[in-house]
């Protein structure tokens, strides 16, 4: 992966080993604030697609599942984000149990859109408008590095999961099912 910060990319990414320059989103510039390696990959995105992460795993040659999708979930103690991999579904009760609440449900789309700062479908861990508790799926720890949104549709970054454990505060546990 590169680190991004080295760059002399002039569309504020970086080309890794096999990876594409990018644009500049909250997402990248919170990565480089950081300082953690990541690999920009920027994709020809469908509007017609509903599957926004199979569609990033096929566009990019990856199996489906190291690219991890963002869900805002509501719970009886505030907002929180999982992570999962697109080849799981997000097991909302356990990530309400993770978290010490008694019960969770999918955000709104609007809710996620408003306090996340991105679109459904480029919703990043990183660079979020309102910070919140976030869980990544154990399953993530089986990767050197994954997939998720970089903060818009047709664009994903490459990063090491305890970088994005790291950046985001987040901690691991099995939330998929």
């Amino acid at each position: 992966m590169a680190k991004t910060a080295k760059s002399s990319s002039g569309a504020g990414g970086a080309s890794g080993h096999g990876g594409t320059s990018g644009p500049t989103t909250a997402a990248t510039v919170a990565l480089l604030r950081a300082g953690v390696a990541f690999t920009p990959h920027a994709y020809q995105h469908n509007d017609a697609a509903t599957d926004f992460g199979a569609e990033a795993a096929a566009a990019l040659s990856i199996e489906p599942g190291r690219v991890f999708k963002t869900l805002m979930v509501e719970t009886d103690k505030g907002l929180a984000i999982g992570i999962v991999s697109v080849s799981s579904m997000l097991d909302v009760k356990a990530l309400a149990g993770v978290l010490g609440a008694k019960r969770a449900s999918m955000a709104d789309k609007a809710v996620a859109e408003r306090k996340s700062g991105y679109v459904v479908g480029g919703i990043s861990p990183f660079g979020q408008k309102t910070p919140l508790p976030t869980v990544l799926d154990a399953l993530a720890l089986d990767y050197p590095t994954i997939y998720v949104s970089g903060g818009r549709r047709g664009f994903d970054v490459e990063v090491a999961p305890a970088d994005l454990l790291s950046v985001t505060g987040g901690i691991t546990a099995v939330i998929r099912r």
